[in-house]
C-alpha cells in the first residue's frame, strides 16, 4: 500500500509539472506561449516580480504558477517560486518538499532566505514554501520585513513568482499585487462566473496592480484533449 501511495504521488507531481516532465507536450507549449506574452507585455523592462492569483479556489492557479516557473527557468533565468498562500499552502506538495520552514520563517527572522530556499529537479528553479502557518498572514505581508525580503530576493534571482490565495477570499493577493511588477489572473472555463472575474479585476485595480493578462484554464481546445489558453488584458 505504501509503495502504491508513493507511486500515485509521483504520478500526480508529474501531471502537475507537465512542463518539467513532458516539455514537448502541447500543454507545455501553451505555457511557453504565456511566458512569451508576459515578456512582450513588458518589453521595455523585464518583469522581476510576478504574482499569479485567481478569483476563487479550484481554478488551477497553483498548477499554472508552477509550470510558468518551470518554463521561465528553462529559458535560463534563475527563478524563485514562492508559496505566499500562508493559509492553504500547496507548492511544497507539488515539488514533494516538506513545509517545516519557508517564507514565514524568513519574515520572522528565524532563518535567512538563502537557507530557506530549496532546489528542484529543474536547473535554475528554486522554491520557497510558505513555512508554518501564522495567525497574521496579512500583517506579515505588509511588514517592513516583507519589503526587505523583496530587496534581498531580487538580488539573488532574475525572476520571483508568487503563488497567492484567491482574490475574493482574503486580502493577501491584493497586498502583494501592489508590490509586484505584474499580475496574472487565472480563471476556469465554465466554472468562474463573470461577476467574480469582474470583481477580481476591480480588486486588482484598487490595489494599483499591473494586470498583464488572464489565463483561461480548463478550456478544451478543438481536436485535442488539452486545456490551456492565454488571453491578454
Amino acid at each position: 500500500m505504501a509503495l502504491k501511495k508513493q507511486k500515485n504521488k509521483i504520478n500526480s507531481n508529474r501531471r502537475n509539472l507537465i512542463a518539467m516532465y513532458d516539455p514537448k507536450s502541447p500543454i507545455s507549449e501553451q505555457y511557453r506561449t504565456i511566458r512569451t506574452n508576459i515578456q512582450f507585455s513588458s518589453v521595455d523592462n523585464d518583469v522581476k516580480t510576478l504574482l499569479v492569483t485567481s478569483s476563487g479556489p479550484g481554478e488551477g492557479k497553483s498548477t499554472t504558477v508552477a509550470n510558468l516557473a518551470v518554463v521561465f527557468s528553462q529559458q535560463g533565468k534563475k527563478v524563485l517560486l514562492i508559496d505566499a498562500d500562508m493559509r492553504k499552502p500547496t507548492v511544497h506538495y507539488t515539488f514533494n518538499h516538506t513545509n517545516t520552514y519557508g517564507l514565514t520563517s524568513v519574515l520572522t527572522k528565524q532563518m535567512t532566505l538563502d537557507k530557506a530556499i530549496k532546489e528542484t529537479p529543474e536547473d535554475n528553479l528554486f522554491v520557497l514554501s510558505s513555512g508554518p502557518i501564522p495567525p497574521n498572514p496579512a500583517e506579515l505581508l505588509t511588514s517592513r520585513a516583507m519589503d526587505q525580503f523583496f530587496l534581498d530576493a531580487q538580488e539573488m534571482f532574475d525572476l520571483i513568482i508568487f503563488d497567492t490565495p484567491p482574490l475574493l477570499a482574503v486580502t493577501d493577493a491584493q497586498i502583494l499585487a501592489n508590490k509586484c511588477e505584474g499580475t496574472i489572473l487565472v480563471v476556469s472555463s465554465g466554472k468562474t462566473e463573470r461577476d467574480m472575474i469582474v470583481k477580481a479585476k476591480d480588486l486588482l485595480d484598487s490595489a494599483q496592480s499591473k494586470l498583464l493578462g488572464v489565463v483561461l484554464n480548463n478550456k478544451k481546445m478543438q481536436n485535442t484533449n488539452y486545456y490551456y489558453y492565454y488571453g491578454t488584458n
